[in-house]
């Protein structure tokens, strides 16, 4: 053998954002990756199938000239989402998945699902024409350790939906926890999750110890170094049910460096329920 070529990948979660971030990172996504699934947490989120083809179109428009990459677009899932126009999507080819947040879980997710009885005939729908739902996997309670929100998400909301809808395709999003590589690999069918490539790289200390580094901080937040290990594990095991999602999402340097707890306090508690503005992917 005197040549190895390795295929271009895929990036099976990606935030491009719109406007001129879109535009001054769009490029380096195009020359690594053949394809990507597009996150639709714009504000105003891509909620219908008219919001994903203008998203789409802008994208193009951006692609620098040459470029050979094609977006796969998704649509953002809330309580007052449009079955049918879901399914229409799904049935032109515009949309490759719909995107599920929890309110309140990480960037510009306000628009998310609270109450998931409400979000059912889109999720009933979306089982019948096998669209895959993309999840954001993690409680927000304030309750519960934001250390432990995807194992609490895991029990409380994934699984009782699988067994509600097990014909639903699923796909967990940056998972975190050796709770979620374990979940997946019981799971059988239907279910699989993307990794990225920080989380099988950082644990929490790189977070933490010696001070607080912010561009460490991202959401769902690196956990202990046993889960890192399970991730690496998972990651390279050959489970196809395990694949790359890079969760790439820019952000201006003031955004992550503020203090933004005492600001939200100050300014805006009724925020206190949502993510701060410097809360990131």
């Amino acid at each position: 053998m005197k040549s190895l070529t390795i295929r271009r990948p895929d990036d099976w979660h990606l935030h491009l954002r719109d406007g001129a971030m879109m535009e001054g990172v769009i490029g380096d996504t195009a020359r690594h990756f053949a394809r990507a699934i597009i996150m639709p947490n714009l504000v105003p989120p891509v909620v219908t199938a008219a919001d994903a083809q203008a998203y789409r179109e802008r994208i193009m428009a951006a692609l620098p000239s040459g470029s050979a990459f094609t977006p796969l677009m998704t649509l953002y899932l809330t309580e007052t989402t449009d079955p049918d126009d879901v399914a229409r999507a799904h049935e032109s080819g515009l949309v490759t998945a719909v995107k599920l947040y929890p309110a309140g879980a990480t960037t510009n997710s306000a628009s998310g699902v609270r109450n998931f009885d409400n979000a059912m005939p889109v999720l009933e729908k979306m089982a019948e024409i096998g669209l895959n739902l993309c999840v954001h996997g993690e409680v927000t309670a304030s309750d519960v350790d934001i250390f432990d929100r995807e194992a609490v998400f895991i029990e409380t909301v994934l699984d009782p939906l699988r067994s509600r809808l097990p014909e639903l395709k699923i796909t967990m999003e940056h998972v975190t926890t050796k709770d979620g590589v374990d979940y997946i690999a019981g799971a059988g069918r239907k279910l699989a999750g993307s990794i990225t490539t920080h989380h099988l790289i950082i644990n929490r200390n790189d977070i933490l110890v010696g001070g607080i580094r912010p561009h460490y901080f991202c959401l769902p937040v690196a956990k202990r170094e046993g889960h890192r290990k399970a991730l690496v594990a998972a990651a390279t095991s050959g489970d196809p049910r395990f694949f790359l999602g890079t969760d790439s999402a820019p952000h201006a340097d003031p955004a992550k460096e503020c203090g933004c707890r005492l600001r939200r306090h100050l300014y805006r508690p009724e925020y206190n329920e949502l993510p701060c503005p410097c809360v990131r992917e």
